[in-house]
């Protein structure tokens, strides 16, 4: 535990003569100056959304986690919220957000340490009620917060745990499927679809992708078979799709 400074001090007791030491230990405290976005009312994103400047003293519970974040993206189910119209709705003012990476500043007593550590690279997984991650410093809880290697980049961190999980979870968790089989998906090219083809193509899996008609369709096309699409479809060619 870092000190800042320790006081000792000598009582002499006028009652039974005795001289006694006591020593003081504080615990060294650090305040932050931070920015972020904050939402006093639902409404239009652009009407409602304020930047603002905080001051943040790393008084933590025992169970807590700082932690400076590094990057956060921006989720549809992120306006939906500042929208009031997600499924879930939070205590006002909020800091949107619900995924992204950052690094740990100080952790708590009771944090394990084989888990956590300060310098570690962690992502929020707390999507129910998450405590916003668009700012530049955040008090989460322990349990709220995975490791991930440092050698993942910061933009693939901080979008690996919404979209490419519910991804893998469409793949494994309503039928069995086995290498050879084939998936057929539309809007291929969101970020849910494009975790959905590199996710199939780890599993053996067959795709097939559906995507809207746009200027500079074969641009796209090549984009998702390098992820590792089979066959990418607009939706006029499968209308007359033999």
């Amino acid at each position: 535990m870092a000190l800042t400074r320790c006081l000792y001090r000598t009582f002499n007791s006028k009652l039974k003569s005795k001289t006694f030491h006591f020593f003081i230990w504080e615990q060294q405290r650090n305040v932050y100056n931070g920015s972020r976005i904050v939402f006093r009312e639902f409404g239009d994103p652009s009407k409602v959304l304020r930047m603002e400047n905080f001051t943040l003293a790393d008084d933590l519970q025992e169970d807590q986690v700082l932690v400076k974040m590094l990057a956060a993206p921006i989720h549809p189910a992120d306006i939906n919220t500042v929208q009031g119209v997600y499924g879930t709705k939070p205590d006002l003012p909020a800091v949107p957000g619900f995924e992204g990476v950052g690094k740990i500043l100080k952790v708590g007593l009771k944090v394990n340490d084989q888990r956590l550590n300060v310098g570690d690279t962690v992502i929020s997984t707390q999507i129910i009620r998450p405590p916003g991650t668009w700012t530049t410093h955040q008090i989460f809880d322990a349990v709220d917060i995975e490791q991930v290697p440092s050698s993942i980049g910061w933009l693939d961190a901080a979008n690996c745990f919404v979209n490419p999980v519910s991804a893998y979870r469409m793949l494994v968790d309503y039928v069995a499927l086995e290498s050879g089989d084939v998936v057929i998906q539309n809007a291929a090219n969101s970020a849910v679809g494009r975790s959905v083809i590199q996710i199939a193509r780890t599993l053996g899996l067959k795709t097939i992708n559906i995507v809207r008609t746009r200027p500079q369709i074969n641009d796209l096309k090549n984009e998702l078979t390098e992820l590792g699409a089979d066959v990418v479809l607009t939706d006029e060619e499968l209308r007359y799709f033999d």
